[in-house]
């Protein structure tokens, strides 16, 4: 017996959809700032031939035991810890809250691990160099080491955005009203399960694509040509 699609009547429910695709991006662009920039100090804790260092033994090690918690748990038990188990220590958090918070965490991890990475392909001759015309250790990292670093680790990063993206798809299971939850929402109204997660995955599709367009000229713009592929 043939397959009778019905998009009508998933598409009927655009306007949830479309709420769907808002807190998407919305996640997405918060976990990418606030990670990026948890996931750069983290990078500069734990890189090794930036010059002087400044970071104390006890900070190294915590950054070290965050990034390999993170990575080695998966994001949906990370997420459950927040929005379930803080309220046993007394911190209560909306979904949406519970979401970004995790989201960051998570991209923080690999995006340290990433940035190290750069940072620690760069000559240690770089940084001794800055050091010694007279440049402090905070502006040597911003504007001598931390650019090129980015531009050659910048498709990993863009890579792992995407990630952290289609990964926010889990938080519709503490009801964050991302795509995931709309679907699942749209198919228990009208039972199109088929259909409903047939445009909810193109619409997922799309904003990837997106991400990654939009990601790429931005470094193109901010860190010059380079391979941002």
């Amino acid at each position: 017996m043939p397959i009778e699609l019905d998009f009508g009547a998933v598409l009927a429910d655009w306007p949830l959809l479309l709420r769907g695709v808002a807190w998407t991006v919305a996640l997405t662009l918060g976990a990418l700032l606030a990670g990026s920039a948890l996931g750069i100090v983290c990078a500069w804790v734990r890189a090794r031939n930036l010059g002087a260092r400044q970071a104390p033994f006890w900070l190294q090690h915590g950054v070290a035991a965050y990034v390999e918690l993170v990575r080695n748990t998966p994001f949906i038990v990370q997420l459950f810890f927040i929005f379930f188990g803080l309220p046993a220590a007394g911190v209560r958090l909306s979904a949406e809250a519970a979401s970004l918070l995790a989201m960051v965490l998570n991209l923080g991890a690999y995006a340290t691990e990433i940035i190290r990475a750069g940072l620690e392909s760069a000559h240690p001759g770089q940084a001794e160099a800055a050091l010694c015309l007279g440049l402090s250790t905070r502006q040597t990292f911003v504007r001598v080491l931390l650019p090129p670093a980015l531009q050659r680790v910048w498709p990993s990063l863009v890579g792992q955005v995407v990630i952290v993206m289609l990964g926010s798809s889990v938080c519709g299971q503490i009801s964050t009203p991302e795509l995931s939850y709309a679907a699942d929402l749209i198919q228990s109204r009208n039972f199109r399960s088929f259909e409903a997660f047939i445009v909810v995955g193109l619409a997922y599709l799309l904003l990837s694509l997106l991400l990654r367009q939009g990601l790429n000229r931005l470094a193109t713009l901010w860190l010059g040509p380079g391979r941002h592929a």
